[in-house]
Formats: C-alpha cells, structure tokens, sequence
C-alpha cells in the first residue's frame, strides 16, 4: 500500500547506533525514507553509515549530543541546510546512568538531563519547526517498563538487575508526555504516538532470564529483532494519519494480562 511508504520523508532518528535504533533504521530505510540517525561520538558516525551500507541501505549519520542544549538547536540548522524539513522525529536516545536504587542523586540528575530535559526540548525544536509546515509525526520510544511496575522474580538468582529507578521514571513520563504533545500540536496537524516495546531477544541475554520472560508472554517469546519495523513504518507514515496520543505495546502481550 502507497500510504505505508516513506519515500519522500526525512526521518530524523535520535540514539540511531544501538538496538532499537539499528532496527528502526532499517524499516524507515526500506520503507524509502531519507534516514539520518545521531550518535553523540563523532568519530564513529563514518563506521555507523558504512554499516548500513553493507547491509544495503543509505543511512546518514549526524553527530548530536543531547545532554547538550545547543547541539540540539544546532540539528535542527544541520536538516535545514540538507533537507529542507524533518518528517519523522523518532526519539530513541537514551542515557543509562543508573545500575542501582542507591546509586548517587547525580547520576540520577544526568539520567533526567537527557531523558527528560533533552527529550522535551529536541521535541520541542523539531515539532515547532513541522508545526511551520503543517504536517509531521513524532514517535517516542517507550518500554514496558513504563506501563508497569518491575517483576522481581524475573532476575531473581541471576547476575541481573531489573530494579533501576531512572529508567522507570522517564519511560513512564513519556507516554504522557506524548499525549501531551499530541494535544499541544494536533491543531498543526503535528502527531506524537509512542512505541512500548518489550524484551528483545539477543545472544547477550541468559538462557534462564529468556525462558522466565517467554513464560510471562502470551506469544511465549521475546521479540524479534524486526519485530518493531511494522510499528515504526505505521506510525512514520500517512497511513497512521488518524493516529495520534496512542501508546502502542510491542510486547508479545506482556502487559496485557
């Protein structure tokens, strides 16, 4: 279906290098879109575009910090002078600072200056400038984790920790805030919608973690790494036009019992 199709759209892709971000690239790339995806390290952003070549898309790589206030006003000139527009926001990055409950107040503050300040402003700068041309779709990309409360029994006995604040409270503030932005902008015909996703499989993740999880699933797994691109095309593109302040689970069920 053509309403699926991003050809035409320049999607802008916050924290593009990682898991999630890996994957949301390659839909928005496929889909046709004119990808450009942020790392905070300047010196990988050539190795970053090379590695979507060798997987046979064009993906471009800008450099963005933003815990820093002025490199967020500054992507917004660096789209302009490339693109004329941003189409797509997808706000992905994200800052771990935490590992524990005890951990100090400033790594709880640096956590919020990126997954809380930086995001509204980022929002900010780039839904006021789609509100200038009439039309745009944000997307933020939330978690279960901020649906519902940690289950402890998942890490119980294994050399993991599930029980990190920050990440709670900024994930759970942000499907708010999206409803938020949906109101703030929708007269501009500005859409904001969240992605929830849940676990992902990966080599990285314990035999026993894996099969704890499966069993609290309704699909009895953990998510496929292409198991977010239909979400994230919808979303992007017109066929989600009549779509907006929804909080969508990608979780296999998972919050749904």
């Amino acid at each position: 279906m053509q309403s699926f199709s991003l050809v035409g759209k320049t999607v802008l892709l916050t924290g593009g290098a990682g898991l999630y971000g890996t994957q949301i690239a390659t839909a928005c790339a496929q889909a046709g879109g004119s990808v450009y995806v942020t790392s905070r390290d300047e010196s990988r952003l050539e190795a970053i575009e090379e590695k979507f070549r060798q997987d046979g898309y064009t993906v471009h790589a800008i450099q963005f910090d933003q815990e820093n206030l002025s490199s967020i006003a500054a992507i917004r000139d660096k789209l302009e002078e490339r693109e004329g527009k941003c189409d797509v926001l997808i706000n992905n990055a994200v800052a771990r600072t935490m590992s524990h409950y005890n951990d100090s107040l400033e790594s709880f503050a640096r956590s919020m200056a990126v997954n809380a300040t930086g995001l509204f402003e980022i929002t900010r700068v780039i839904g006021d400038w789609m509100s200038e041309k009439g039309s745009g779709s944000i997307i933020n990309i939330g978690s279960i984790q901020g649906m519902v409360g940690p289950d402890p029994t998942l890490y119980e006995g294994l050399p993991l920790n599930g029980l990190v604040p920050d990440y709670f409270f900024h994930k759970g503030g942000m499907v708010n805030f999206t409803r938020f932005i949906a109101s703030y902008y929708g007269a501009r015909q500005v859409r904001c919608n969240c992605i929830s996703p849940g676990g992902f499989q990966t080599e990285k993740n314990l035999p026993e973690f894996v099969h704890r999880y499966n069993d609290r699933t309704m699909l009895g797994r953990m998510a496929k790494s292409d198991d977010i691109w239909g979400p994230i095309v919808f979303l992007a593109s017109d066929a989600s036009q009549y779509v907006t302040g929804t909080n969508l689970p990608v979780d296999g069920g998972y919050t749904a019992k």
